[in-house]
């Protein structure tokens, strides 16, 4: 039996069967966009844990960081005994942020912590109950996120009921023929159906949604949003957990648009590997609410937020903004290609290294998402050497997160086995 058959079977009898695996392939060691696993084969990795890992498994600069904090102290817990690092790490992210305001961050541990945090803000700073959010949206797995969220199968299905004032519209996708226009006229269609303006706390919306699919969101549609907000003086909250951190090109990824959030959502590839979340936003809102109703045990850990300010400063010295956006030049430029050979290839799209193809096959002359070949698009890729991740409202979408930090020979060894498992799926 190989390693990985024995770990299998270990964890089938020891961890709780809700908690899926998308591979049967348990890691060993890692290195920027390279795996091995425990039988010593390697792979590429093109999820990246899930767009953790922008500057990489492993960046020297952040094990360093890491471990001479961890030669200070480990954990104190800021709300007993504050340090530095929180206070620094804040500090960089306020002046990073955009907008002229100033700003305040919170620090916590999970993306899903950093949403509900900025929903209890919003709550606070407003004095009113409601949020909106998208179809298609992925903030999280606790209750409230998992309201938030809007795919059932696998996230919501059996869990009901969820919190209430919860109100969802369509997110604009082009190639799915909802328009921005549709989609503002569903916002305020919930206006005259299922709730007056004067309760909605805060407008959610992920700049570029991930697990919903890569749909970037127009920058029209995030003007209109913003105005929208302005005028009925709700809050537009950006969920950056999987796009920011430099996924796009930009730390933040509503700087593409030119808007201004009032408050963002920030985690995964923050800290390069290391947990910790935070929201950034104005100060004013921030300190809506009184000391004690933010925080948490591990809340903003010495460790995550030593890795974080490494992060930042493997940013500025490394040009990661830079390489993201000819990382995804190179990742479209080739997917494209390869949609002139494949015609499964639907559509291509993303903005800066938070790339994506979106795989269908025809039904009575017309085109219906093809979930089972991007199935099997995952298995094949895995069996050649490269990790895949799927994602999308019908699952068809093959989401690309490696490591922005990944050399061109890596990248190009990756998109040649997409095209070789492409070429023996349709054509063989």
């Amino acid at each position: 039996m190989t390693k990985n058959a024995d770990l299998l079977a270990r964890r089938n009898l020891a961890v709780a069967r809700g908690v899926a695996n998308m591979h049967n392939i348990y890691a060993e060691r890692a290195e920027n966009a390279e795996v091995w696993d425990v039988d010593g084969r390697r792979y590429i990795d093109f999820a990246g844990g899930i767009g953790v890992l922008n500057t990489g498994h492993r960046h020297p600069k952040v094990m360093a960081a890491v471990q001479r904090q961890m030669e200070q102290y480990t954990h104190t817990c800021f709300q007993v005994l504050p340090y530095e690092p929180y206070v620094a790490l804040a500090e960089r992210l306020n002046s990073l942020a955009p907008g002229d305001a100033p700003n305040k961050t919170l620090f916590l541990t999970t993306g899903a912590e950093a949403v509900e945090n900025a929903v209890k803000i919003a709550r606070a700073h407003t004095g009113r109950p409601a949020v909106i959010a998208f179809n298609g949206g992925y903030h999280g797995r606790t209750m409230m996120t998992l309201g938030l969220t809007g795919k059932v199968v696998p996230y919501k299905a059996g869990f009901g009921p969820f919190p209430g004032e919860i109100y969802h519209a369509p997110f604009p996708i082009e190639v799915h023929g909802i328009s921005v226009d549709q989609s503002m006229a569903a916002v305020n269609n919930l206006f005259k159906a299922d709730v007056e303006p004067a309760r909605v706390a805060a407008i959610i919306i992920e700049p570029v949604q991930g697990e919903g699919g890569f749909y970037v969101a127009p920058p029209e549609f995030l003007k209109r949003l913003r105005a929208l907000c302005d005028d009925h003086g709700i809050l537009l909250i950006a969920d950056e957990v999987q796009a920011g951190a430099g996924r796009t090109g930009r730390l933040f990824a509503m700087e593409h648009s030119g808007v201004i959030p009032d408050l963002t959502t920030l985690a995964k590839s923050i800290a390069g590997g290391f947990p910790i979340s935070a929201v950034v936003g104005r100060a004013d809102i921030m300190d809506s609410v009184g000391p004690g109703g933010l925080g948490g045990t591990y809340a903003g850990s010495p460790l995550g937020c030593a890795a974080a300010l490494a992060v930042l400063d493997v940013f500025e010295e490394e040009g990661i903004l830079e390489r993201s956006l000819a990382l995804g030049e190179r990742l479209i430029s080739r997917l494209r290609s390869m949609a002139q050979s494949y015609a499964c290839i639907g559509d291509v799209r993303g903005l800066g290294s938070m790339v994506a193809m979106e795989l269908f096959k025809t039904v009575d002359g017309k085109p219906v998402a093809d979930a089972d070949l991007t199935r099997q698009l995952v298995v094949k890729a895995a069996e050649r050497g490269l990790i895949l991740l799927s994602c999308g409202m019908y699952g068809n979408v093959i989401r690309i997160l490696v490591p922005i930090t990944g050399s061109n020979e890596v990248v190009d060894e990756g998109l040649d086995i997409i095209e070789g498992c492409l070429e023996s799926l349709v054509q063989g």
